[in-house]
Parts: structure tokens; sequence; C-alpha cells
């Protein structure tokens, strides 16, 4: 029931019927009806249809796999296959060669007509005109081999579409996870900010207290904070700190590494204008962060085709990710569904048949026609021409002779070297589909035991803060070390957050590659 809501929600309307293998389906938002044009690719029947029908095919698996958290993704995955213009630009250029197909057949046959200015004198009469008609025949098997090497041609241009569809959902799911994780570091950055608010009230309370005076020194001038980027804390971080993107990473404030305390009023000062030296760090830090989430809003309207200002549904991603699929058999799913090396596939069938073509080439063309000349009967020419018609039909034959070898011998040599080369292409870009497999399980894997470190890690600085506070609250601990925690608590949660990040994009990277759904909460 759940995924039929799904399906009713995100695609408006559907009118489903299926006869054998062929089947109708009308969307309303695009009010293109389904084309039932088929045709046979080499033992197979490719069956054609309209833009709506290929893009609701590649969402419908998204929208049985996903969790309920991932709905507005799935939305936004179907905006953009709607409506960006270069993915609809390829399907349009599979439609242009779709229609190659049809093209190949008989040459158009030939009318010639010739009238004499002055009639010529014949034997049968005046002869007026000449009238041919003749149709060529290309040698046996010759429009099917043009055919069918268009076919391969057109489902060549199909697999470019589905390559550029998976590049554009990569796109999305990768920029909806930049802005995530953006979001999500803001909402950590003003937590942070509280959390110094009521330091900075307890560090006053106390300091009023040791001074026996009840007035407030907020109103003394706050030196000017000097930050600089830390370094990443704990061992383990140095893979995170290169996966963070520029303005993204958490500035840490150089803090004394000792302190009277709050036993004096001097230390007790410095310690409230130390605080809020690191609030109005913070407050840079969120503005760097909200000007960072509006331009990747831009580039993400951008890649769904919206207005560059719309309003974005958020969701949450805090949960890691986990693959179910192993490692092997992944790759081996991205060598038998990879669009690209299905294209180059096509692309080889096709320089065969075109080599094929350019043998029956090397055969002669036949044609027949007729040849059709009136007579008008001369005058006074003793002729009796009532009991036979002076008109003449003559029946024709002619033939090509195709001799020049060299140009037939080239064409097939050409064909054939195309046909090496896509083979070589294939080659390639297996080699290249299995280092990008390779890195993406990297950065998974790498992403993955960072989690878990760092989940580690947080739990125990939150119970030094938790124990500094405490003390803090009762005694004169010093604030360095709490701002210390807290800053190394901060740090943590941003790397998780990258690394979280980092696993999505990584997942998403493989899906690309494999025409396979891995994302799972």
């Amino acid at each position: 029931m759940e995924n039929k809501r799904l399906i009713n929600w995100g695609f408006r309307s559907w009118d489903f019927g299926f006869w054998g293998s062929s089947f109708d389906i009308r969307y309303s938002s695009f009010d293109i009806r389904y084309l039932k044009s088929k045709f046979k690719l080499s033992d197979f029947s490719f069956l054609n249809s309209t833009f709506s029908f290929l893009i609701s095919t590649f969402i419908l698996s998204f929208l049985f796999s996903f969790q309920v958290n991932a709905q507005s993704l799935d939305n936004y995955l179907i905006q953009a296959a709607e409506n960006n213009p270069g993915l609809k630009s390829k399907y349009s250029q599979y439609l242009a060669s779709l229609e190659r197909i049809s093209q190949p057949g008989l040459p158009d046959p030939e009318l010639s007509i010739g009238v004499f200015i002055e009639p010529m004198e014949r034997y049968m009469g005046n002869q007026t005109a000449d009238y041919r008609v003749m149709q060529m025949f290309p040698w046996f098997g010759s429009i099917k081999t043009q055919r069918e090497e268009a076919k391969h041609m057109a489902q060549a241009q199909y697999q470019l579409f589905l390559e550029e569809k998976n590049q554009l959902f990569y796109q999305v799911k990768t920029t909806w996870y930049d802005l995530h994780r953006i979001k999500s570091q803001i909402e950590l950055k003003q937590e942070n900010l509280e959390f110094l608010k009521k330091i900075e009230s307890l560090a006053l309370t106390q300091f009023q207290s040791s001074t026996g005076n009840g007035s407030s020194p907020s109103g003394t001038r706050a030196m000017p904070a000097t930050t600089s980027t830390s370094a990443s804390s704990g061992s383990g971080m140095n893979a995170m700190n290169s996966s963070n993107e520029a303005g993204n990473s958490t500035p840490s404030m150089s803090i004394p590494t000792s302190t009277n305390g709050m036993g004096s009023n001097a230390s007790g000062m410095a310690g409230v204008l130390e605080i809020r030296l690191e609030m109005k760090g913070l407050e840079n830090e969120i503005a760097l962060l909200k000007s960072n989430l509006r331009s990747q809003t831009i580039k993400f309207n951008q890649l769904i085709h919206r207005e560059m200002d719309a309003e974005i549904a958020w969701s949450s991603i805090q949960n890691p990710a986990f693959l179910q699929v192993e490692k092997m058999s992944l790759l081996d799913s991205i060598r038998k569904n990879n669009p690209m090396l299905a294209m180059y596939d096509e692309e080889s069938l096709a320089f065969e048949q075109q080599a094929k073509m350019a043998k029956l080439d090397g055969n002669p063309m036949f044609g027949l026609g007729v040849n059709y000349i009136p007579f008008l009967p001369r005058e006074n020419d003793g002729i009796d021409h009532s009991m036979h018609s002076m008109n003449m039909v003559m029946p024709m034959f002619t033939m090509t002779m195709p001799f020049n070898r060299k140009k037939i011998d080239a064409k097939i040599k050409e064909a054939n070297l195309l046909q090496e080369a896509a083979t070589l292409n294939k080659q390639q870009t297996e080699n290249l589909l299995a280092m990008q497999w390779a890195n993406a399980f990297r950065d998974l894997e790498d992403a993955t035991a960072t989690i878990q470190l760092l989940d580690e890690q947080v739990e125990l600085v939150q119970q030094q803060i938790n124990l500094l506070t405490t003390s803090l609250s009762a005694s004169s601990e010093s604030l360095s070390s709490i701002l210390r925690s807290q800053q190394r608590l901060i740090d943590f949660k941003v790397q998780r957050l990258n690394a979280i990040t980092q696993q999505y994009q990584s997942l998403s990277q493989l899906e690309a590659l494999s025409e396979l759904t891995l994302i799972s909460n």
C-alpha cells in the first residue's frame, strides 16, 4: 500500500494496459502517446517508447527501494528526468536515430521523357516522343543490411541516453547530499553557539561572584577573533580532511594551554573574552556556510531546470548508509549493465554490418524498365495502319558494373578498423570503470571506518564536557578545557557528517556505474 501511494503521488496519473510483450503508458504531464514502433535487433525484439515511459521505468526502481525519508529526492529525480534540457536532447537524438531505420529501401524509380521538336520519320511513322521508366534493384540483402546497421546505431544512441541519465541522477544526488551536509553543519554550529552562550553566562556569574560586584562586564569591548583552519582531531581523521570542500573546514581558535582559572579577576575576565571570541568565530563560520548553501541550492535547482531560488524540501540523511552487495558481484554487474559498454557493443555490431554492406556494394545493381515510343502516321505513305498499332513498347534491362575494386576494399577495411576501435574502446572503458569502482569502494570503506571511530570519540568527548561543565558550575575549573573539548566535539561531528556524505556519494557513483539501487537507510 505504501508503494502504491508513492506512485500515485509522484507520477500523478498513469494508465497501464498489457498485451503480449507491448504495453501502453500515457503520462499526463507530457501529453505524449506511446509509440508502438518495434524493430528487431539480432535475435530479439527491441521495443521503442516515448521519453516519459523510459524515464518512468528508471524512476520506478528508486520508488520501490528507497525509504520514506528519501521521497523528496525521488521527486527531484523525476523532475530532473522530465525537465533537464541535456537529457531531453539526448533522447531527441535517439528518436532521430530511430528514423534512420526506415530510410533504407529501393532507389526512387526514374522517369525519362524526350520530345522531338521536329517529328523524326520512321518506318512506322513519325516519332514525336520517347518515354522511359526504370527501377533499379540493389543486390540481394543490401536493404536488410542497411536497416540492421541503422538499428544497432540507434541502440548505441539509446545507451548514450542511458549514460546521460545516470550522470544526471548522480549529479542531482551528490548535490542533494552536499546540501544536507552544509545544512547539518549550520545546525551544529548554531547548537555550539547556544552552548557557548550558556558557558558565557555561567562564567560571568562566577566572575561577578569572585569580584563581589554585581555589575556585568558585558560592555567590555571584545578583542577581534583570530581563527585558523584546525587540523583533524584524533587519530585516523586524515582520510576525511581531503574530502572537505573549501569553506567547509572547521576553524579552531588557538586556546592557551594553561590558565589560572577563575581565581583572579584578570583570568576570569580573560576567560569571558575568550568565549566571546569563539562566539564571533562561530558566527562568521555560520555566515560562510549559509553563503555556500545558497550557491549549492542554485546548482541543485539548475540541474532540475527550475527557478534558482525555488524552495527545497529537506529530509534527514544523518544515518550512515549500508551496502548489502558483495564487492566483486557489483563489479560484475557494472561490466554487464553499464551503458557505455553496451554502447560499444552496439557500435561493433553496426560496423560489422557496415563491412557486410561494403561487400554487397561490390556486386552489381539491376534495373528493369519500359521504353514507350509513340508514332504518328505519315500522310500518303501508302501503308494501311488500321490493322495494327503504330506505337512501340520495349522492355528494358540495365546493370551496373562495379569494376573499381579499390574503392570497395577501402570501405571494407574502414569498417573493420572501426569495429576494432570499438572493441578497444570497450576494453579501455572497462578498465576505467574498474578504477572508478575501486575508488568508490575505497572511499566508502574509509568513510565507514571513520564513522565508527568518530562515534566512539564523540561519546568520550561528550562525557568529558559533561564532567568539565559540572566542575565549572561547582568550582573554578579552567574554561579553556571546556572550550577545547567543545571544539573537539564539533570537529568530530562535522567529520562524521562529511563521512556520511561521502558514503552516500560513493554509493551514488556505484549506482550510476552499475544501474543498480544500492542506497538503503
